[in-house]
């Protein structure tokens, strides 16, 4: 994480924050990038990731802020492409998803590795998939609390669009990701894991 990280990641929030389409949708869509970032910036010396650990989270970051500036039913981007591909609705918010599996599986990974908590590649995949389902099942499960407590937030914080299988979809997209990250990240996370771990030991 370097000025360039940090750069890019207050410019985005200071777009995304400009008139956003519902103050308090903003609010809880960006409170987990900052939640991201305090964490970050508190193990940058005691546990620094890898570089690609921290390109994911900025990304992840990144796909936050523009949800919680339009909200994730309105992106204007998949707007059109819903009208191009006559889709019933705006999928901005399964990319958020897909995301929620992806990176949090590089993170996990990461993690149970270099603190050698599993051995075995087979367990330690096993490991990084539920917990990204329990990550994703946890955020589904908060969502429901917070319409629970306002039903205004329901429409623009959930973003279902009239569709009944959004929470399992919205999962079963997390899963995807976890898998796909497990699939064609380990290899290149793994010399990133090696690297770093030599650079600190010396």
């Amino acid at each position: 994480m370097n000025r360039a990280w940090l750069g890019i990641f207050f410019s985005a929030l200071l777009w995304s924050g400009i008139n956003p389409k519902d103050t308090m949708t903003w609010m809880l869509e960006v409170a987990p990038a900052l939640i991201g970032l305090m964490i970050l910036l508190a193990t940058r010396r005691t546990f620094p990731l890898t570089r690609i650990a921290y390109y994911l989270i900025l990304l992840h970051s990144l796909i936050l802020m523009v949800g919680g500036h339009y909200t994730y039913a309105e992106v204007p981007l998949f707007d059109w492409l819903k009208q191009i591909f006559h889709q019933e609705r705006n999928n901005y918010d399964k990319i958020g998803h897909f995301a929620q599996g992806f990176v949090p599986a590089v993170l996990a990974r990461e993690i149970l590795i270099r603190k050698a908590v599993i051995a075995g590649r087979a367990w330690l995949n096993f490991m990084v998939i539920a917990i990204c389902l329990a990550i994703s099942a946890s955020y589904e499960l908060l969502e429901w609390c917070i319409v629970l407590m306002s039903e205004e937030a329901t429409e623009s914080f959930l973003g279902t669009q009239g569709y009944i299988w959004d929470t399992q979809s919205d999962m079963a997209f997390a899963l995807i990701g976890a898998i796909t990250a497990l699939l064609f990240m380990s290899s290149w996370h793994d010399r990133q894991i090696d690297a770093l771990t030599q650079t600190r030991s010396q």
